[in-house]
């Protein structure tokens, strides 16, 4: 199992590198939405929809809202920077709605769990890092800024896990994730905070140390946040894995569910930064 993880980890990163730095913004938010459309297939999974056509029909709504986002952004002429932000605002605020459901499970599953809540939940959760993903790889250096954000995310996890399999005895939220712990979650946290101390002698000098610290540490915690979200979902479920498409994985939204908090919040912190 572990050689299979490693192996089939290795290949996503060398295609995600590849493709990254190959092709232009465009071309890769166009290609990645490919992506987003299998983890909204996944997605039907936790809604337990029991049919193919019901399945087809939740993934032609994620396809319509990949278009209209993209024709809202004028994602083939000069960005909309500014309605991007309010999108991703948006997506930030829902975020913080979703940890007060966390907070409050099981009793809270009675106002997300209702299948068409999930659903939209879905439709919206799946746009709104499609939309992070693409207003990220449009800044200057977009392609190393969304490396930046993904090794945030991959760093929190790595961290996490690291500790809390030496060290785990304190539950960060039991009746969400039983694996997860606070020694877990501070390994994270230490992990970033290398992170930004390694980073520091190589940023320009308007990228201060207080800049790093403010655009890491949150969306660390929003990526533990994803995690946690994904893990209620699929426990209220009675589902494993969101899907088998990655052997040794599982499937995509439970390789991405940090990611899907987390860049909303890197992208919206980043802009209103405004390092660069």
């Amino acid at each position: 199992m572990l050689k299979q993880r490693v192996i089939t980890a290795v290949i996503l990163v060398i295609g995600f590198l590849a493709l990254l730095f190959s092709t232009s913004p465009l071309h890769f938010s166009l290609a990645i939405a490919p992506v987003v459309l299998l983890a909204g297939w996944e997605w039907t999974n936790l809604m337990q929809l029991e049919t193919r056509a019901k399945k087809v029909a939740f993934l032609g709504l994620l396809a319509v809202a990949l278009l209209l986002s993209g024709l809202a952004l004028n994602l083939s002429a000069e960005l909309d920077m500014q309605l991007g932000q309010l999108l991703v605002l948006a997506a930030s605020i829902l975020w913080a709605v979703i940890f007060l459901w966390i907070q409050g499970y099981p009793s809270s599953a009675i106002l997300w769990s209702p299948r068409p809540v999930l659903g939209l939940l879905g439709l919206l959760l799946l746009t709104f890092t499609w939309i992070a993903i693409v207003l990220i790889v449009h800044q200057p250096h977009g392609a190393w800024l969304l490396l930046f954000a993904v090794v945030v995310v991959a760093l929190a996890d790595i961290g996490g896990y690291i500790a809390g399999n030496l060290f785990g005895k304190h539950k960060l939220a039991a009746t969400v994730s039983p694996g997860k712990t606070w020694e877990g979650f501070f390994g994270g946290i230490l992990l970033q905070c290398l992170l930004i101390a390694a980073l520091i002698p190589l940023m320009p000098e308007k990228i201060t140390p207080v800049m790093l610290v403010a655009l890491v540490i949150p969306v660390s915690l929003y990526s533990v946040l994803g995690d946690l979200f994904e893990s209620m979902v699929k426990r209220h479920c009675g589902v494993k894995d969101s899907g088998t498409i990655l052997p040794g994985h599982g499937g995509i939204l439970d390789r991405i569910d940090g990611l899907i908090a987390a860049l909303p919040l890197f992208i919206l912190l980043f802009l209103l930064l405004n390092p660069l």
